[in-house]
């Protein structure tokens, strides 16, 4: 049986040109490598699993790359590229300082960069989790990091930046590496689905680049996960939310179907259904408020483009918002967003959900109270 190769491993990028969603990066190193302005010391900063690790090692290949490409990019295939792709290269060097992390640690790192390298003009050292060093291994690495000899590029990554001491992060050229948006996480998905005849529903990748929040890697292992689930290679937008335990967007369009009709009764029904489900009061409730925020945005032209939904939903998403008044959304996504508050604080906590419902169901009744005059109002009272 052949070893299985998780996505994120076979489809890691291997040059600039393939990583996804971080062109700001990307265009400013190649420009760096191309009129020779590298700096000595790099901080590529960001959360989890948008390409900072990829990136140090596609900026450490090109480098020393013997034949680099009139677009700056490694060749690939020269002696240079093929060591460094077989982790035997003598000019680079990967330090996890989450558990490397202490003086001595550093010091034999340090006691490393006064070697000139014997093949290629840089050195390359790539430092991960950097904020997870100790106070004494970051001031043992200042000297260093201030004053490298001319060969010597140091590569940092962390996803906490904020941990780093100041006088680190003065000494590098910083990189924030941004959320992957949605769209294009999507689009790489599809690209691999394709690539391994991957049968798929575009709303069910939308969905898992959704659930990722913005971090490529967590979207590719959960894409092996769907794919694993389903026996024909197949990703469908039911084994998605089977999978990931994600609630079916079908069930806010009837909750709110039955708020705009005033109805309490099938509103508290829906509401049973899903916990019957097995899903969590908190987690819906948190699913409902971002649902009324897209019927929100769907009611002005120049923001339906924030709704990153397949065109079928987005459809029934425009639809429903007719239904329903701005005052109407804006009242019922703010009791919803202090329910969401006030959640684990509560005793009775499908009570307390079921008493925001109660009140989004009354809500259109007390915006027609209001527009009457005051005369009328007694009557009716």
């Amino acid at each position: 049986m052949e070893n299985f190769v998780v996505s994120a491993r076979k489809y890691r990028p291997a040059d600039f040109k393939s990583v996804v969603g971080q062109e700001h990066i990307t265009t400013t190193l190649q420009n760096a490598i191309k009129n020779s302005h590298l700096a000595q010391a790099f901080l590529f900063c960001g959360p989890r699993g948008v390409g900072k690790t990829t990136c140090a090692r596609i900026l450490a290949k090109t480098i020393n790359c013997e034949a680099i490409s009139s677009d700056f990019e490694a060749c690939g295939s020269c002696n240079s590229c093929i060591s460094f792709q077989n982790n035997a290269s003598f000019n680079s060097y990967e330090l996890d300082a989450a558990s490397n992390n202490s003086v001595d640690d550093i010091r034999n790192l340090v006691e490393q960069v006064r070697y000139a390298p014997q093949k290629g003009s840089y050195k390359i050292y790539i430092i991960d989790e950097v904020h997870m060093l100790s106070t004494a291994a970051f001031n043992a690495f200042l000297k260093t990091l201030e004053e490298p000899p001319k060969y010597a590029i140091f590569i940092l990554a962390t996803t906490e930046k904020h941990k780093i001491i100041p006088t680190i992060l003065s000494r590098c050229q910083i990189f924030d590496f941004s959320r992957i948006q949605i769209k294009h996480i999507a689009e790489h998905l599809k690209y691999i689905a394709e690539k391994e005849q991957v049968a798929y529903e575009e709303e069910a990748l939308r969905l898992i680049a959704t659930k990722a929040d913005g971090a490529l890697r967590d979207a590719l292992s959960m894409f092996d996960l769907i794919v694993t689930y389903s026996a024909g290679k197949k990703v469908t937008y039911l084994d998605t939310i089977a999978n990931l335990n994600i609630l079916d967007y079908d069930y806010y369009f009837k909750v709110v179907d039955a708020l705009v009709e005033e109805d309490i009764s099938d509103t508290l029904l829906i509401f049973d259904e899903i916990l019957k489900k097995g899903f969590d009061g908190h987690n819906f409730i948190v699913g409902l408020s971002e649902h009324l925020r897209d019927l929100l945005v769907v009611k002005d032209e120049s923001t339906v483009h924030l709704l990153q939904v397949s065109d079928s939903a987005k459809q029934r998403y425009l639809d429903q918002s007719k239904q329903a008044s701005v005052s109407f959304l804006l009242s019922a996504l703010n009791l919803a967003n202090l329910c969401d508050i006030h959640y684990k604080t509560s005793k009775n906590q499908r009570l307390h959900v079921e008493l925001a419902l109660m009140k989004m169901t009354k809500l259109s009744h007390a915006f027609r109270l209001a527009a009457l005059p005051d005369v009328e109002i007694k009557k009716k009272a």
